[in-house]
């Protein structure tokens, strides 16, 4: 009788998720589950999840320029930084909220193009150091420039209370406030890395002289993903005075550069879901072992880094490819299942070693 093959669990998921009826599903629970949340958890918890959407959109910003293009960059928190020192300064000086994040949007930008169109034509460690320069550069000066920046003692702008007639509570409001700004931004980069840019980013990360070779210009390419990636951090600048309220020198250290670094890695290069994952271990690790041992912060991080290097090179967003080709592989490594004994097979072998001791006996 022929053995009836079952199809793989994963292509039978595949196949499900492809109907069309799916697809169309997915992005309204998506956003029934983020209307209800802010409504439903504590204000503890939504202020997490608020800083997480923050760091989630730096991390974007800089897997633009690092993940998708390539470049090496060690500045991104100073345009975080820049953006909210500009919401800041704005906000205090009673200017239109439109016209804030609109200024918080292209300062960092422009500031970005800037320094791309310096660095991108170095290549390799040079921009890394050209980079490395603005948060060093970023924090005295922000303590000299006291009368925009307030020097050390910082900015606070307090903006984002709940409005009258809404029945929401601050946390929420700044929650969905954080949803709405933080979502549209992963949507646009998730179009703009899977179309005609998305493409040329990734030829010009494998080899820009195939890239050269093909008509795309890598420096054009290096300018325009480094100007986006400014742009993002500034964004996600604007949400940090949203959430935070307060920013000071302190805010573009370069330590705060390395740990969105590490958060890149860990939650997953040239990916929009590592991004969110990058946010959450920026904001959750450190929270976690300052409950326990502050001074375990740095040890922790570095021994996660190590761990997902090693195991899931490509971050924590990898982790369901990896288990994927795990069960494929031992599934390979097993072999057919030989096919089942029938009582046919046995009853008609007429072998002296299959009789029973007793017939053999017998015959004898």
């Amino acid at each position: 009788m022929a053995r009836v093959v079952e199809a793989p669990a994963s292509s039978a998921a595949s196949s499900f998720r492809r109907r069309p009826w799916v697809r169309r599903a997915g992005p309204l629970v998506l956003l029934v589950v983020l209307v209800a949340l802010p409504l439903m958890l504590p204000e503890g918890a939504n202020d997490t999840l608020a800083r997480i959407g923050v760091f989630a959109v730096a991390v974007l910003g800089l897997n633009v320029v690092m993940g998708y293009t390539g470049q090496v960059s060690l500045g991104q928190i100073f345009f975080l930084g820049l953006g909210a020192y500009v919401t800041a300064y704005g906000v205090t000086n009673d200017w239109n909220i439109v016209l804030v994040f609109v200024l918080a949007c292209l300062v960092p930008a422009v500031v970005g193009l800037v320094v791309a169109l310096a660095a991108a034509r170095l290549g390799g460690l040079a921009i890394a150091m050209v980079t490395i320069a603005l948060p060093i550069v970023g924090v005295p000066l922000a303590k000299r420039l006291s009368d925009y920046t307030g020097g050390s003692q910082g900015l606070s702008a307090r903006f984002t209370d709940a409005p009258e007639g809404t029945g929401l509570y601050d946390d929420q409001w700044q929650l969905y406030l954080v949803f709405l700004i933080g979502g549209t931004v992963f949507l646009l980069t998730r179009n703009l890395v899977r179309g005609r840019y998305g493409r040329a980013f990734a030829i010009v990360k494998g080899n820009e002289n195939v890239a050269s070779s093909m008509g795309i210009s890598p420096y054009r390419y290096k300018v325009l993903a480094f100007t986006i990636a400014s742009l993002i951090g500034g964004v996600s600048g604007f949400l940090y005075m949203v959430v935070v309220q307060y920013t000071s020198p302190e805010t573009m250290s370069f330590g705060h550069s390395i740990e969105l670094l590490v958060a890149m890695v860990i939650g997953g290069a040239a990916s929009i879901v590592g991004s969110i994952l990058g946010g959450a271990f920026y904001v959750v690790v450190p929270d976690l072992t300052n409950a326990i041992d502050p001074s375990l912060t740095a040890l922790l991080q570095g021994a996660l880094l190590l761990v997902v290097l090693f195991l899931l090179p490509g971050g924590l967003a990898s982790l369901p490819r990896a288990l994927t080709r795990g069960r494929r592989r031992s599934r390979a490594g097993r072999g057919p299942a030989a096919p089942p004994t029938t009582p046919s097979s046995t009853t008609g072998s007429g072998t002296a070693a299959e009789e029973p001791e007793t017939e053999r006996q017998g015959h004898a």
